[in-house]
């Protein structure tokens, strides 16, 4: 079927209605249309007949839809009909540009590097399906007008639209990262193509490095970049071999905004050591004893005073017995349970309770009120916040303001701790930077919101917050839920929670 059968108004396995011719080229054109089933926007290749590389991209097409990360656009649909259309329906993705992002400038570095770290996790997951991108160009990474993340475009459908290959599809994909990450840094393109972004500039028959172009640039971003992006890496650092490679020298990079690691508090050390640094540190100082005030020694001719002082003594002891006496004999007439008002009855010292550290089996992100249908939120990220790595961790997706856009009441992480034990204490580390806000700490032997029993409740999420039980409380699942965002925005003033690090610990 020829691109001027197919028209706007076209519609698609009685479903797909094509509205918007948006890119015709070599007998592809893509269209928005619009999903009448679901009411929502779609992308939509249709093709000429004797399209030469049909079978390729409805095969790339089909692998692309079985991959889970929500970081890479969906495909719904790859479709060849008994009457000879052909037809691709893959999710519309709306927002920022690479290209649109760096129009007035580089972004700030570990902005950039965030960006990037997300793209090449994504692509990590594509290789281990083996499909590769190929023609990864700054218009491929997209930061959501919608869900406020990151999508990588094109997977598969573009390289085999364009018949490109590559026998070391890995390496390529490495360095087309590369290419973005420099983007990011410099706001040049380092690559052959016109893509609209000034051409970085070269300095004895290569590229210049980011932090030859732009200043402020981190030592170690610079290192990566060339490491990804350069065939022979830098300063005798091999280069990266494969995306998840990549993923993993930019994993300590915080999403999307730079969280920097809270310093660890010194411990205490003796007055000498502190001096030995050149450094007259006096030592702490103790608060001094209650003072006690005893009568003055009496002189050697206060013998009359010394007998009234005597005597009163005596009497005040005497009363004061009397009144030890009846308050015992009150106290053991009344409630033996209930101690006499202005009395501190001296507790007795529990046994102390053994405890071990629990270790999650499985964290996701938790999002059971959502009305998409998708009750997970950012779930590839859940782990980070149970891998002991405090520079990793899980965050929400970013919203319009800190109740949630006013599109649910909450959404949280839920670690599912393998079998139900006792919980004696949990800490929770929301970031350094956090501030505001507020989290629920969630318990019980079910995956359910309404079945797990709130146990504490957090405000003020900034740094870590510790939960310790009175009395321990048994289950499975461990829910941080939050029920409002911390209120310092994040990128373009959105808002989101984050939790870096949680440790269980509960009685053996």
């Amino acid at each position: 079927m020829s691109s001027s059968v197919v028209e706007p108004g076209t519609k698609l396995a009685e479903r797909f209605r094509l509205e918007d011719r948006v890119h015709e080229s070599d007998g592809a054109t893509l269209w928005k249309a619009i999903d009448e089933v679901l009411a929502r926007p779609v992308a939509v290749y249709t093709f000429d007949p004797g399209f030469p590389r049909l079978n390729e991209v409805i095969s790339a097409a089909r692998v692309a839809s079985r991959l889970t990360d929500p970081r890479l656009t969906q495909v719904f649909d790859a479709t060849t009909e008994d009457d000879g259309r052909s037809y691709v329906v893959s999710e519309w993705v709306s927002g920022e540009t690479l290209t649109d992002m760096v129009a007035a400038g580089p972004l700030e570095p570990e902005r950039a590097a965030a960006l990037v770290a997300e793209a090449a996790e994504a692509l990590a997951h594509a290789h281990e399906a083996g499909l590769a991108h190929l023609c990864l160009t700054p218009e491929h990474l997209v930061w959501t007008a919608a869900g406020s993340t990151v999508k990588v475009l094109g997977l598969g459908i573009d390289a085999a639209l364009m018949d490109v290959s590559n026998e070391e599809a890995a390496r390529a994909d490495t360095e087309g990262l590369g290419r973005l990450l420099y983007a990011g840094l410099t706001g040049h393109w380092a690559g052959e193509e016109d893509l609209g972004l000034p051409p970085a500039p070269m300095a004895d028959g290569h590229f210049c490095t980011p932090r030859q172009v732009t200043a402020g640039v981190p030592g170690y971003l610079d290192a990566i970049t060339c490491r990804a992006m350069l065939p022979e890496g830098k300063r005798g650092l091999a280069p990266f071999a494969t995306p998840a490679e990549l993923a993993e020298a930019l994993s300590s990079v915080p999403r999307p905004v730079p969280m920097p690691t809270p310093m660890p508090v010194p411990a205490p050390q003796p007055v000498s050591a502190l001096r030995s640094d050149g450094v007259d540190t006096a030592a702490p100082q103790r608060p001094a004893p209650p003072v006690q005030h005893q009568p003055a020694p009496p002189s050697s001719n206060g013998g009359g005073m010394l007998g009234k002082v005597a005597m009163t003594t005596i009497v005040l002891l005497v009363m004061a017995a009397v009144g030890v006496g009846a308050w015992t004999i009150g106290r053991s007439i009344g409630n033996a349970d209930t101690p006499a008002t202005g009395v501190t009855a001296t507790p007795t010292q529990a046994a102390p309770v053994e405890t071990r550290e629990v270790k999650p089996e499985s964290a996701t992100g938790f999002d059971p009120l959502s009305t998409d249908g998708d009750h997970e939120e950012r779930p590839e990220l859940a782990p980070n916040a149970v891998d002991g790595k405090p520079s990793t961790d899980w965050h929400t997706q970013s919203y319009a303001s800190v109740d949630f856009g006013n599109l649910k009441k909450g959404v949280g992480l839920l670690l599912d701790l393998g079998q139900s034990v006792p919980i004696k204490q949990v800490t929770v580390d929301f970031g350094s930077q956090s501030s505001g806000g507020t989290a629920e700490l969630r318990v019980g032997g079910s995956a359910d919101l309404n079945s797990l029993k709130v146990v504490h409740k957090f405000s003020g999420l900034g740094g870590k917050k510790t939960y310790s039980a009175d009395s321990t409380e048994k289950g499975r699942y461990l829910l941080v839920w939050f029920t409002k965002l911390p209120d310092q925005p994040t990128y373009q003033g959105m808002f989101r929670g984050s939790v870096f690090d949680v440790k269980v610990t509960a009685v053996k």
